[in-house]
């Protein structure tokens, strides 16, 4: 039963957090363009891991991170009027760089046949290997 309340609450907070950001109610500049991909509660529903992506540099992931932090307590106050649960968890706001990294092996991936080209490319004849064997005459 625990398991369906820890479920739905983490995407309410979920939801809720996306939408703060969004609309802009955190008025740090520091606060990029992000996006909250997942949230993860502790089993006493006290704790929340609030991971977030943000479309940018790591810069700019790390200061989105660092005002997301700061706005914390302000973020809980509206979350607070915005859920009915007796008690609002603390937020420990986390850079999900999962994004970028699909994006990088993705990005890989479509190099690989580039390089595969590169190699079956016919080799001219002054590109020749010499031979390391020593003839004996």
């Amino acid at each position: 039963m625990s398991g369906k309340r820890s479920d739905r609450l983490a995407h309410q907070l979920r939801d809720e957090i996306s939408q703060i950001i969004q609309r802009g109610e955190v008025k740090d500049p520091r606060v990029g363009f992000a996006s909250i991909p997942g949230v993860r509660l502790t089993k006493d529903l006290g704790h929340a891991r609030v991971f977030v992506s943000v479309y940018g540099s790591k810069e700019e992931g790390e200061a989105t991170l660092k005002a997301l932090k700061h706005a914390q307590g302000y973020i809980r106050t509206l979350l607070s009027k915005r859920l009915r649960v007796r008690q609002i968890p603390d937020l420990d706001f986390i850079l999900d760089t999962s994004i970028q990294d699909g994006i990088r092996m993705n990005e890989i991936i479509n190099a690989l046949p580039e390089v595969q080209e590169q190699s079956d490319a016919p080799v001219h004849e002054d590109d020749e290997p010499q031979s390391t064997e020593h003839e004996n005459t």
